[in-house]
């Protein structure tokens, strides 16, 4: 036969009816009970100095619970000898229990000293006496007063519709629940970044119509560069976002779920009772479904909690506790860490940007916004340029030699400058030079000038150059051999008009005389030997 319990409020019954004067007989076959437990529940009433016909006022709660209370007692079967078994041993459990051990690995081990005892009855003594298996005490954390705190949480959604292609994306969605009042606000994405992360909390104030005092987040690396439970080292981006908007961060400890426990379980809720099943084409289409969502169906329903719609709580008592909200969109800045070349040039955000000779080699910091991009070493701002965009390049000129830089710079104007320095003759033709359509591709002839100006000096190039434009002569090449041909004028050392005295070694002019030819000679002796 199946025992069957009797509730508090049948024994109560029984006993209303024996006090008001009814037979164990009636009493058993109204209530549907044996007459025996009838009797027992009479027993301990009179054990308790209750009598029949006393009335059901005599049946106060004190007495009903001291008769309960000898109805448990005489319940309760006695333990056995296992029991007792693991009663003698109880500080050798208790100390391997302490000691880390499992449960199993203690039953063994009292196998192994001939202590026989089921696991069963083990299992019985420790969760009894031991407090084996049981879960620390769970304190619920107070709710925060009105606009004070948000949390966040992150998580995979739905899929989106098939586009012209035929590919499905599979989108995201950033979940701020209010603590106090439990109104929520979905902003789906596809990417879980830094970027995203302030764009959905730009969309939540605007949506709550207020800033709240402290974002709890758990350890996204959208957030948390590294997490740690005391100081957690915030990413800089979201860092520099909540100083401009006014708001604290406090994030989760990790693997703690009940430090955001007002929104842990709400992605399965957003997915399954928001996203699961509607026809989303796009993300504009996703965050319609989920405002209509969070104003109409979960923000319209009565939260278990609190028992009051969200929505309703939210606008009555904390709206009007938020900070302001934002009157201007936020300029996301982003911040990267490049290394500068040996060309001096950083990349920042696919973008080329140049920076002092001083910082070659070296690691600076960048932040990159709408307009400008800033380069930080030590803490300490050292380059600005303005922002270009992906594939653009930004050169200071400041940052490199002049004449490295327009040849660099295709600069004819500063070569034809130069050549003027030197003179203008040489200046002219350095313009006939670079008179072409295209006239980069000859800026290495200009170069050359130069160089034959630094060889030469710059008064025999600029008197060579004369008579080259005199002869529309524009060759560079006959110009070198004009200054590589010409007899230098001899310097004016105060001896012009003297007689200038025979060189000692010189020789007569007899010795420069052709001789005579081999053939005369032979023909003048053939003629004398003639008889």
């Amino acid at each position: 036969m199946a025992f069957r319990e009797v509730t508090m409020l049948e024994v109560k019954e029984v006993l209303w009816r024996w006090l008001e004067g009814g037979s164990k007989k009636a009493i058993a076959r109204h209530v549907g009970v044996a007459r025996n437990t009838v009797r027992s529940y009479i027993d301990a009433a009179e054990a308790e100095g209750l009598k029949t016909g006393a009335g059901a006022a005599a049946l106060t709660d004190e007495l009903l619970g001291a008769v309960l209370g000898r109805l448990r007692s005489a319940a309760q079967r006695e333990h056995g000898e296992s029991w007792a078994t693991c009663e003698a041993r109880r500080s050798f459990i208790a100390r391997k229990l302490a000691d880390g051990l499992l449960l199993t690995k203690v039953h063994r081990l009292l196998k192994r000293s001939d202590v026989i005892v089921p696991y069963s009855t083990l299992y019985r003594f420790a969760t009894t006496e031991l407090d084996f298996g049981g879960s620390a005490t769970s304190v619920p954390v107070a709710d925060c007063d009105p606009g004070q705190e948000v949390q966040v949480d992150t998580g995979w959604m739905t899929l989106l519709l098939p586009d012209v292609t035929g590919r499905r994306r599979r989108l995201r969605a950033w979940i701020f629940t209010a603590v106090h009042s439990r109104h929520r606000f979905v902003y789906p994405c596809f990417r879980e970044t830094t970027v995203s992360a302030i764009e959905a909390c730009e969309a939540a104030w605007c949506f709550f119509g207020g800033v709240f005092r402290v974002l709890i987040p758990d350890n996204t690396k959208a957030i948390v560069q590294k997490a740690d439970p005391l100081k957690p080292l915030i990413v800089r981006g979201f860092l520099e976002y909540a100083q401009a908007r006014g708001f604290h961060i406090d994030t989760a400890r990790v693997r703690r779920p009940k430090d955001k426990a007002r929104v842990e379980r709400s992605v399965p809720t957003v997915r399954e009772d928001c996203f699961r099943g509607e026809n989303l084409i796009s993300i504009p289409d996703a965050q319609r479904r989920a405002d209509h969502w969070s104003l109409n169906e979960y923000g319209m329903r009565k939260h278990t909690r609190t028992q009051r719609m969200p929505l309703e709580h939210f606008n009555e008592v904390e709206k009007a506790c938020l900070l302001p909200a934002p009157a201007e969109p936020y300029d996301v800045p982003q911040w990267s860490d490049p290394k500068i070349g040996p060309d001096q040039f950083a990349v920042v955000c696919k973008a080329l940007y140049t920076v002092s000779r001083l910082y070659r080699r070296k690691k600076l910091c960048a932040r990159a916004d709408s307009r400008t991009v800033r380069f930080y070493f030590n803490n300490e701002l050292v380059e600005t340029a303005p922002r270009q965009p992906p594939g653009g390049r930004y050169i200071n000129p400041a940052h490199f030699p002049e004449d490295k830089l327009a040849c660099a710079q295709r600069d004819t104007a500063f070569l034809r400058k130069k050549a003027l320095e030197h003179g203008q003759a040489v200046g002219k033709f350095a313009e006939a030079l670079l008179a072409v359509p295209l006239p980069w591709t000859r800026m290495r002839l200009v170069y050359a000038l130069l160089g034959l100006c630094r060889r030469y000096g710059d008064a025999r190039v600029e008197e060579t150059c004369v008579r080259a434009l005199a002869a529309e002569m524009h060759d560079f090449h006959r110009l070198e051999r004009m200054l590589k041909l010409a007899v230098p004028a001899p310097p004016n050392d105060g001896t012009r008009g003297k007689v200038v005295p025979f060189a000692r070694h010189l020789r007569p002019a007899v010795q420069y005389a052709l001789p005579l030819s081999r053939t005369g000679e032979s023909n003048n002796n053939q003629e004398g030997d003639k008889p």
